[in-house]
């Protein structure tokens, strides 16, 4: 027998690893059906999922484990408290008739984007079968929780708040399979009663941009905070007030008030993202906090030259601070063959620099509906739009296959979890680096609250 037909990978194929009423809600239905997980049934759809099934066909075939290490991966996987150092719940399909009428009548390019976000974001709540996929995709990936994007790429408060109020509408109305983390203990409390959760980012530092005062500047942190955002970029890939992106040719570390913008996150119990500052900024953010620093989603530079990635500097700096490089699943950042072996070889490649204890998975990437695309093709073409301020960078040369993508693909992190126990890493480690680095730091940030 082929190792593709063995029992145990026949197994993983065919099943998981690990009409209601509505009522009106912003102009869409909300499903009045309570979010249960229903486990069968949701291996159920999982068994029928043609894109959860091919990736992991195209996983196994690259990584090909023998049945003991996939049997106990598999297990192991199942056991332990995973948490995603970076990335997106499941995003629902678009409503493409609507938003190819809001383009008819003249919608600006941000409505658009408004109206999209909201669809991919929102829909799980609004529509049983897009929450269906949701609940599905986060069985497949057996994942406790997620460090979520609820931000957006910039300072303005106001821009800000748009993703954080869309993710609390989600996790409001999908308990109690789906609820917002406050604390870590929320967290291993989802892992125990089997369900899942998201621990919110902010993906920027929330700046009036009035400059009466730093103190008056930076007094929209503790809101953020009260309002659940947990981590925060320092930048994003261009230059900001608090130092340089990681697009920036300069590559200038650090400014003042990003020193005083630090001190003011470690006070507050945000916890402080690099994953897109320059290398110099990131090093010295490193050194400069008085708590763990991370980069959520990264690659080691060392094995792939990428300014996405973090250099060995930087890297010992985020563990002398006691923080983590979260590993991404994006296949520019990690060159080679940019699968889930060359991701695998990112990991190896910071736990032998730094230690185990300071490597993370941060995804960077997201599970989609499998009715997107067929809505997508209802919506008119727009005319082409000049690049956003924040993706300026270096032009990519690195073309990924197919084949490297669906390795990567968000529903395979049982599969990770596998790729690790064939490189021989021990369990306790293996829990370490796919929830235990992410919780631990996410304690050591949160202020203690009184007790008697």
């Amino acid at each position: 027998m082929s190792p593709s037909q063995s029992p145990s990978r026949r197994a993983l194929l065919k099943s998981a690893a690990v009409g209601a009423a509505t009522l009106s809600l912003g102009g869409a239905a909300l499903a009045e059906a309570p979010a249960a997980l229903e486990p069968k049934r949701l291996d159920g759809l999982i068994q029928a999922n043609e894109t959860i099934q091919r990736a992991r066909q195209v996983a196994l075939e690259i990584l090909k484990p023998r049945p003991r290490d996939l049997e106990h991966g598999l297990a192991l996987h199942a056991h332990a408290l995973v948490f995603d150092s970076y990335a997106f719940a499941p995003r629902a399909a678009l409503e493409g008739a609507r938003l190819d009428k809001a383009i008819e009548d003249g919608a600006s390019d941000v409505e658009v984007q408004d109206l999209t976000e909201d669809m991919n974001m929102v829909r799980g709540v609004t529509d049983l079968r897009e929450r269906d996929e949701w609940l599905m995709a986060f069985r497949a990936a057996g994942v406790t929780c997620i460090y979520q994007n609820a931000g957006e790429e910039c300072q303005h408060p106001l821009r800000l708040l748009k993703r954080l109020a869309r993710f609390t509408l989600v996790t409001d109305m999908l308990k109690p399979a789906l609820s917002k983390a406050s604390m870590p203990a929320d967290i291993e409390e989802a892992k125990r009663a089997g369900r899942h959760c998201l621990y919110l980012t902010g993906n920027g530092v929330p700046l009036p941009q009035d400059w009466l005062s730093v103190e008056e500047e930076l007094r929209y942190l503790r809101i953020f905070f009260q309002l659940g955002i947990r981590m925060m970029h320092v930048t994003y890939q261009r230059r900001n007030m608090l130092g340089d992106g990681c697009g920036e040719t300069a590559n200038a570390g650090l400014s003042d008030f990003g020193r005083q913008a630090l001190a003011e996150m470690n006070r507050q119990g945000v916890l402080i993202d690099v994953a897109h500052s320059g290398w110099q900024t990131s090093l010295e953010a490193a050194r400069v906090s008085a708590k763990p620093v991370v980069a959520s989603h990264t690659a080691a530079a060392g094995l792939h030259r990428h300014i996405r990635g973090k250099p060995d500097d930087v890297l010992r700096a985020l563990a002398d601070s006691g923080g983590y490089a979260g590993i991404c699943c994006i296949p520019p950042f990690l060159g080679g063959r940019g699968d889930i072996n060359a991701f695998l070889d990112h990991i190896d490649y910071v736990v032998k620099r730094v230690g185990v204890d300071h490597v993370a998975i941060g995804t960077d990437i997201a599970y989609t509906s499998r009715q997107e695309a067929a809505e997508r093709k209802r919506v008119r073409a727009r005319r082409r739009s000049r690049a956003r301020f924040a993706s300026l960078w270096p032009r990519e040369t690195f073309t990924a296959t197919a084949a490297a993508r669906e390795s990567l693909a968000w529903t395979n992190w049982p599969l990770f979890t596998v790729g690790l126990v064939q490189r021989g890493y021990r369990d306790e480690d293996i829990q370490k680096i796919i929830g235990g680095n992410v919780l631990r730091v996410a304690r050591a940030v949160m202020p203690p609250l009184p007790s008697r």
